[in-house]
């Protein structure tokens, strides 16, 4: 009996968000995955851009809804962001009969929209089996089914662990193919513009705020060959731009990225790149630079966190003020501007102050680049949550909610908010400048 599998990537319920070539490319996987064995797989995606804007990027739809009490000390609009629950409710009819219901998550603290999601599915039909999967439950599994009460969770990547879930509740895959189909095959996402791409999976560095490694404990990269397939494939679909999501694009590049770029401009496809994840700076090396030209990079990233020299080893060691100051000397003398180039700037990771943080500032405006300001956000199981756990600001019990990177910066530092938005203003007004 062939399985019907019904896919839904939920809604976003936070301050802000903004669509920049986001994908949830963890169900895509699953669906790739499932495409080997003899399953019906449908797609609802509660995101949707209203407008698409640079790049084709662009905002997300939303409605005003209550804020959760735990962030009433937050003087913003809480959101739904994306379709509306009748739109939703609507697909979700026109999709039924299914079998089983695959709900992902990405970040932790949008719990609130897959929670409403299965509030929904079940109202219209009650027993059909929800497997919750993705980044929450991953790392708050007992929270995810406490609050979201799911049938099952999927914890981990869902090739480890999907099948013998299925099996448990009754469903037992025959496996029909040797081989996985793309999600561009399997009819989602067929009138985008945009794809964001993974050349490599998980991230061989450790850093102390990033999660990555919890969500993908062994580091691999994908074959250059099959990178090389999808690119030509999203551009015969008509692709414009492609976002590179990697948490380490640049690692080993002289055998995985540098033949990928170089594939890519002698193509000469017009695609527009992206590297929207902060790259390692210490990889940009100027034939990396000259192929970040010639191949179509418009977006570049590079990640850099704080200004202090001891902070930049105990976090990680991912860049120094050298590493950054020869990418950035390497790009701009290919081509690249200010208008090209964002540093992320982090504030608010344990003991840091904002003098450090302005000084991080000064010091990019020395650059020219781009200022992207980024407030930490703790993360369950990394070494800075355990770092925050010691000193007593948080602990194990902590809400997801509380987590968000808008949240934590305003409630569980000890900044004054109106410093932040001050220096937040500054930043902006200089990123505006075009010189």
């Amino acid at each position: 009996m062939t399985l019907k599998v019904l896919l839904i990537n939920p809604w976003i319920y936070d301050f802000s968000a903004y669509n920049m070539w986001a994908m949830p490319l963890g169900l895509l996987k699953t669906a790739e995955y499932l495409s080997q064995y003899d399953a019906d797989i449908s797609f609802i995606d509660c995101l949707k851009t209203q407008k698409t804007r640079h790049y084709n990027t662009g905002k997300y739809p939303y409605r005003i809804i209550p804020t959760p009490s735990i962030l009433k000390g937050i003087k913003r609009h809480f959101k739904a962001y994306g379709i509306t629950e009748e739109e939703f409710i609507t697909k979700l009819k026109e999709n039924l009969p299914v079998d089983v219901v695959l709900i992902t998550t990405i970040m932790s603290y949008w719990y609130l929209g897959a929670k409403r999601v299965i509030e929904i599915v079940r109202s219209v039909c009650r027993d059909i089996p929800i497997i919750l999967g993705g980044i929450y439950p991953t790392l708050y599994n007992e929270h995810a089914m406490r609050h979201c009460s799911p049938t099952a969770l999927c914890i981990g990547k869902s090739e480890d662990s999907l099948l013998g879930i299925l099996e448990s509740i009754g469903y037992k895959l025959k496996r029909v193919r040797q081989y996985q189909i793309p999600y561009y095959e399997l009819g989602m996402y067929t009138d985008s513009q945009y794809s964001a791409v993974l050349t490599s999976n998980g991230c061989p560095f450790r850093c102390i705020y990033c999660a990555s490694y919890l969500l993908n404990d062994v580091y691999s990269q994908r074959q250059i060959d099959d990178v090389l397939k999808d690119i030509s494939e999203l551009h015969r679909k008509g692709v414009t731009d492609i976002a590179f999501y990697d948490d380490a694009l640049l690692y080993d590049a002289d055998n995985h990225i540098k033949p990928i770029l170089r594939y890519i401009s002698k193509k000469d496809y017009g695609i527009n790149l992206h590297s929207p994840n902060g790259l390692h700076c210490r990889y940009i090396d100027e034939e990396v630079a000259y192929l970040f030209k010639v191949s179509g990079f418009k977006t570049i990233r590079l990640g850099y966190e704080t200004f202090n020299k001891q902070r930049q080893s105990d976090t990680g060691a991912k860049t120094t003020d050298n590493d950054l100051i020869t990418a950035v000397k390497n790009l701009k003398r290919h081509g690249f501007s200010k208008t090209n180039i964002g540093v992320y700037l982090m504030y608010g990771l344990p003991n840091q102050d904002l003098k450090e943080v302005k000084d991080g500032i000064g010091f990019l405006k020395s650059l020219n680049v781009q200022i992207r300001l980024t407030e930490f956000s703790p993360i369950k199981g990394t070494k800075a949550w355990q770092m925050l756990e010691d000193e007593g600001i948080i602990d194990g019990t902590l809400d997801p909610l509380l987590t968000n990177n808008t949240v934590f910066s305003e409630m569980l530092c000890s900044y004054d908010v109106e410093e932040i938005r001050t220096i937040k203003e500054q930043v902006n007004e200089y990123n505006r400048q075009i010189n």
